[in-house]
């Protein structure tokens, strides 16, 4: 299997080289030649298995220049030794048809976890295949979940450094806290002046820049990527999606065959995407509903076909959605285009000139037909927290919280009863404030306290990575300006 750039498909890659390099020289994003198809006797074989064969399995389809014993060795680093818990990725039956896929019981509670365990392990063995006797510097901007989830994963790695830029007024207390107290000699934590969009476009203007990379090329480093953008990112994504449908199967809540929706709060786009590559090869899905907040710019583009990040952008109680340039969008792009890479780099240019673009009707067509787009606000976040508490005594954080609201207006518009397997993406531990503002409860105290009572409120135990810290010292404390960015990269990587 090789790989294309979304903007230049002529450039193929291996898959341990996409890993490595992360983006494209030009600025596309790597997508695999074909997508494997999986027909009904491939998915009643994924039944029977248990969750590291099955990502072993579906892996093996995109990461071929891995021998079975690494990427094993990959899969069983990344899920095993109880990390996890019991199941990597439980399901719990919300209500009637609706289900939710916990993909939070990782190390840092959040479904960046399902990704960012694996990764490090990916690209070590990719690394090793492409650039030998180099270290790779992993520059990661986060709206609060990846970074510390990245930070996690790549602690102590050998051959790698990691560096995080977080929004320093645009993520909770609380992934605050876990990014600015973690351990480990080889990483870097920075806020950044401004929101997640300018990290975001720093980040990516630093790993185009060709005298940036020739510069760190002196010193034996090179750039790789733990953003979504990353091809190693969203591969393992695509596996729960399989995994949750085998695991309805198996409880026998589905039939092998029958179509599913799939609702998802999106952001960047990148976990809703893996769904949708999911459905291409061969996964029954009717319908992706695509969960925005305040930051409506993906429900919008839904609805019309033309992507305008010209507008206000809102800090919301939903902070890892707080986006208005969705990265991932890119790579749907160029599969609805018929992979078409003038058009999409044409397309790019203008959200980067215009701030807007405007997709061809047959796309906008083909998009309506696979997407139902919707929003909510604060408020409705916080009714729907309270609501499927007091329902259904589950607590939900206020990212899964925009999914469940979403997912009632698709309900309410089209009538559609589908059984619908729905992403719950962090724990509400991560938001306790939030979480309790919405239950009606007073906020007090620091975060701690505020989490001993939502626990006291749900009887549901404190994630240990959570309780405990209090007790980590504050290591990261620095600031820049987005313009200060590469600065602060040479800093940190000592160049």
């Amino acid at each position: 299997m090789e790989y294309i750039s979304t903007r230049a498909k002529n450039n193929r890659v291996s898959a341990a080289q996409a890993i490595t390099h992360g983006i494209s020289g030009e600025g596309g994003l790597f997508v695999p030649e074909s997508l494997p198809a999986l027909g009904q006797e491939e998915l009643s074989a994924l039944v029977e298995m248990d969750y590291q064969q099955r990502a072993c399995k579906i892996l093996s389809y995109f990461l071929t220049d891995f021998t079975p014993e690494e990427l094993r060795c990959c899969v069983e680093g990344a899920y095993g030794g109880g990390k996890f818990g019991e199941k990597v990725a439980p399901i719990s039956k919300l209500c009637p048809n609706l289900y939710m896929l916990e993909l939070w019981h990782g190390p840092t509670c959040a479904f960046k976890d399902m990704a960012l365990q694996l990764l490090p392990r990916l690209l070590t063995v990719s690394a090793a295949k492409t650039e030998p006797d180099k270290t790779t510097a992993i520059l990661v901007a986060t709206s609060g979940d990846t970074g510390k989830a990245a930070l996690e994963g790549f602690q102590d790695v050998a051959g790698t450094k990691m560096l995080v830029f977080y929004p320093e007024n645009g993520v909770s207390p609380m992934q605050k806290l876990q990014m600015t107290t973690q351990e480990g000699d080889n990483l870097g934590v920075c806020a950044i002046q401004g929101n997640f969009d300018d990290a975001q476009s720093g980040v990516k203007r630093i790993f185009t820049d060709p005298a940036v990379k020739a510069k760190l090329l002196e010193k034996g480093i090179i750039f790789s990527s733990a953003n979504s953008i990353n091809w190693g990112r969203l591969a393992p994504q695509i596996v729960y999606y399989f995994s949750a449908y085998c695991d309805m199967v198996a409880d026998e809540e589905i039939y092998l065959g029958e179509p599913v929706n799939v609702a998802v709060p999106t952001g960047n786009f990148g976990n809703i995407l893996a769904a949708y590559y999911a459905k291409k090869m061969g996964l029954p899905v009717k319908k992706f509903i695509c969960a925005s907040n305040a930051n409506n710019v993906l429900t919008d583009f839904i609805a019309t076909g033309v992507y305008n990040r010209n507008r206000d952008f809102f800090t919301t109680i939903s902070p890892s959605m707080d986006i208005l340039i969705s990265s991932n969008l890119e790579r749907l792009l160029f599969a609805l285009s018929g992979e078409d890479d003038t058009l999409v780099d044409n397309l790019m240019a203008d959200l980067s000139q215009k701030g807007s673009y405007v997709l061809p009707d047959t796309m906008r067509e083909e998009l309506k037909r696979e997407f139902f787009g919707g929003c909510c606000s604060d408020k409705q976040t916080k009714k729907t927290i309270s609501r499927i508490f007091e329902e259904y005594s589950y607590l939900c954080d206020p990212h899964t919280a925009v999914a469940v609201e979403v997912y009632s207006q698709y309900r309410r518009q089209t009538g559609d009863e589908t059984k619908t397997i729905l992403a719950s993406t962090a724990s509400p531990y991560k938001f306790a404030s939030s979480v309790l503002e919405a239950l009606g409860e007073p906020v007090e105290g620091d975060e701690f306290a505020q989490l001993e009572r939502l626990s006291a409120l749900s009887g549901m135990e404190v994630p240990a990575a959570l309780g405990e810290l209090g007790k980590k010292p504050v290591r990261f404390t620095g600031s820049c300006s987005k313009d200060e960015m590469e600065a602060r990269v040479y800093e940190m990587l000592g160049v």
